[in-house]
């Protein structure tokens, strides 16, 4: 079975500046987009689609140095993020000060190959820490992109072969602070262990404001998270046939007092790695609703566990009809598998016999 996959390498320092003046031409070819679409939406009504936006930059590729694919590329994605956001103009991107936009230069199918050990891309050679053997993909539409730290990656489309999961069974996963993610057969990701040594290192770089240090631990806090996140989710893609989640929102929550413990959690990351993966493993993945499941009795339906903010802080509680201990986390996940399995709803309970 065959399915796509975006692979990303580390390209060499060394191209940093000729990608870098590709990006600032991106980013030039943007902004006039930009304009010439808040213009004809102005003057004559009109949206331009990626189609009409093409003609207005044919041509231009050899004199600001970009591929003619990629130009048409940045045409095709401007055209979706305003459909999408539901305006007639976008946020410029930016190739200088302190908010400048992060390098971005994509490219089309075919534009981009792997030629003697490099990647050759409109005629020029880009050498890459090839952890993949690229040489064995044929390449699809990609982009290169450019972190925080200046430092450039290659993201190329390609299909791969991919083998069933032979896992079995079901899991549910409680998302939460404390723990990042709790499993209904009482696996736990521990939240903090990302970044817990690195705390005070990073408090004593930013009060010194050394902001090649800071950013270069952010980067090293954010590869242990993602690191984490992937073991994480490819045992449980591996080990069960059916994965389900509660449908917690990080955005919300990232817009409260909690929003640095729920940013350090990574929840949106991790639902989008056991999305995909499951998606190739050919497992069923939901997310459910999970209102009352903490306070739900995982064994006989009462609605008796502790309830209000006060609440928060018990992670063990007794149920009042079966007396049964529950931890919290866990209990909730069982309740949530319980609810991709179609069973009657926390909030409406389950009558004990």
């Amino acid at each position: 079975m065959k399915q796509t996959k975006t692979l990303k390498v580390r390209v060499k320092d060394k191209h940093a500046a000729h990608l870098g003046r590709m990006a600032r031409s991106v980013n030039f070819v943007w902004n006039y987009l930009n304009e010439l679409s808040a213009r004809a939406t102005r003057e004559k009504g009109l949206f331009l689609s990626a189609y009409d936006m093409d003609r207005y930059t044919k041509g231009a590729g050899k004199d600001l140095g970009l591929h003619s694919q990629t130009l048409q590329e940045v045409s095709r994605e401007y055209a979706t993020r305003r459909k999408q956001f539901r305006k007639t103009r976008l946020a410029w991107r930016k190739s200088r000060g302190v908010r400048r936009s992060l390098g971005w230069v994509p490219f089309k199918s075919g534009a981009a190959k792997w030629k003697n050990g490099q990647i050759f891309f409109n005629g020029q050679h880009f050498k890459v820490w090839d952890s993949f053997g690229l040489s064995q993909y044929k390449f699809r539409s990609g982009s290169f992109n450019e972190d925080a730290r200046g430092r450039w990656c290659f993201n190329v489309v390609v299909e791969v072969e991919v083998q069933p999961s032979t896992g079995q069974g079901q899991v549910g996963i409680d998302l939460g602070l404390k723990d990042v993610a709790t499993c209904s057969d009482g696996v736990k990701l521990e939240n903090g262990r990302f970044y817990r040594d690195l705390a005070d290192k990073l408090a004593t770089a930013q009060r010194a404001r050394n902001k090649r240090r800071v950013k270069a631990l952010h980067a090293k806090i954010k590869n242990r998270r993602k690191d984490a996140l992937h073991k994480f989710s490819r045992r449980l893609v591996d080990q069960h046939g059916e994965i389900v989640v509660g449908d917690v929102s990080s955005t919300r929550l990232a817009k409260t007092r909690m929003a640095k413990s729920v940013l350090d959690a990574g929840w949106g990351q991790l639902k989008t790695m056991l999305e995909y993966k499951c998606d190739h493993a050919g497992i069923v993945f939901r997310e459910v609703r999970e209102a009352y499941t903490t306070r739900t009795c995982s064994l006989c339906g009462s609605l008796s566990g502790p309830q209000g903010v006060n609440g928060l802080r018990v992670r063990d509680w007794e149920c009042a009809e079966c007396g049964v201990l529950h931890d919290r986390d866990v209990n909730a996940a069982r309740n949530i598998l319980s609810l991709g399995a179609g069973r009657c709803p926390p909030a409406v309970g389950i009558t004990s016999l």
